[in-house]
């Protein structure tokens, strides 16, 4: 592993033990996380969510995160109050790997700005 995955690495179980001691239980991994991140956008609470709603809620946590480096710009809220996103900037082709890599940094620039936990 190169230095730089390393650190990614190291913040990356560091988000995941202190969501551990915010939630109760440490996500198993990074799709776990994005449904964490969507319900947390949604705002609406603790819920039942339909199969499809989660999906929604993850999307929701992409868009958000990867907003940060102006990929996506939030569109609006729908009448039920869900958010709606729309992309600014193509994202660059990667493999799954590289793509996960880069959501991870988002997510952990997402615990940092959105909700002011350091790592």
């Amino acid at each position: 592993m190169i230095k730089k995955d390393l650190e990614l690495e190291r913040r990356w179980q560091a988000l995941r033990l202190a969501l551990k001691d915010s939630i109760g239980r440490k996500p198993k991994d990074l799709n776990a996380i994005l449904f964490l991140i969507g319900v947390q956008e949604l705002g609406k609470g603790p819920h039942t969510f339909s199969k499809e709603e989660k999906q929604d809620l993850m999307h929701i946590a992409i868009c958000k995160v990867l907003s940060l480096s102006g990929f996506y710009e939030l569109e609006g809220m729908d009448e039920n109050g869900w958010p709606h996103w729309k992309g600014i900037k193509k994202l660059p082709h990667f493999d799954l790997l590289e793509q996960e890599k880069l959501l991870k940094m988002h997510v952990i620039e997402y615990f940092e700005q959105e909700i002011g936990l350091e790592f």
